[in-house]
């Protein structure tokens, strides 16, 4: 698929229903499996980038995507968060490939967590394989996060990660997880899909199936307080 297709799938997408943030997988300006991101690496603020945050002043809807970022001479698997207003809010560079891919002799490795304020809320950005490690989530929500984007690229046969790893970053953190996926097949991969926004008590607050979608969830910083009151396993984790 073309990055302009690309971009029509994503203002239909958008023009469907009213939303305040909308996740893309990741490298979805590319495609993940059997692109050349190379050649398709932009800058943080390239002609997709300025695309996006058009489309995003349209809908008054805040928007996230993956994509390679070329920068410093290198290409980076990276994300980008849009305002609602077109503004560029956060650009996370993933700072972990996913072991034995492509990933490995492709992108350079980011450097830093992620975290932005918007909508009221604290964001951090993780991309794919970064949210399987604890630590990771564990980070952002040691410095405030209360919601996780994760653009990823997870196929058929990882279905325990989306399932069983996702929910349980999100309870044992006690935070928002926005997990987008691809689906269908692309080159010569099959994706799982299974996207989901899981709550910060584990509750799996809306999933997909294996077709592409857009799932739809309320998310509000209340349910946060509510878990980490709870279960306050961000204070006693600092004890050990």
């Amino acid at each position: 698929m073309s990055t302009s297709a690309r971009l029509r799938a994503l203002e239909l997408r958008l023009a469907e229903r009213e939303v305040d943030l909308m996740v893309c997988p990741e490298l979805f300006l590319s495609g993940y499996m059997g692109a050349d991101h190379a050649a398709l690496a932009e800058p943080a603020t390239g002609p997709f980038f300025q695309d996006v945050a058009e489309m995003a002043k349209r809908h008054e809807t805040a928007v996230c995507y993956g994509y390679p970022e070329a920068a410093d001479g290198v290409i980076y698997n990276a994300a980008r968060l849009v305002g609602a207003d077109g503004a560029a809010l956060a650009n996370h560079r993933k700072r972990l490939p996913s072991p034995g891919s492509f990933e490995e002799d492709t992108f350079a490795n980011g450097d830093s967590p992620t975290l932005v304020d918007h909508g009221g809320m604290r964001i951090a950005i993780i991309i794919c394989y970064e949210v399987e490690l604890p630590e990771s989530l564990r980070q952002a929500a040691l410095h405030g996060a209360e919601l996780a984007l994760v653009p990823t690229a997870l196929v058929d046969q990882w279905g325990v990660v989306a399932e069983k790893l996702v929910p349980t970053r999100a309870f044992e953190n006690g935070l928002w997880l926005a997990y987008a996926n691809h689906a269908g097949e692309e080159g010569g991969v099959r994706y799982l899909g299974g996207s989901r926004i899981v709550a910060p008590d584990g509750v799996e607050e809306a999933v997909a199936g294996d077709a592409e979608t857009v799932i739809v969830a309320q998310v509000n910083a209340d349910r946060v307080v509510t878990a980490r009151n709870r279960l306050p396993y961000l204070r006693d984790a600092v004890k050990l």
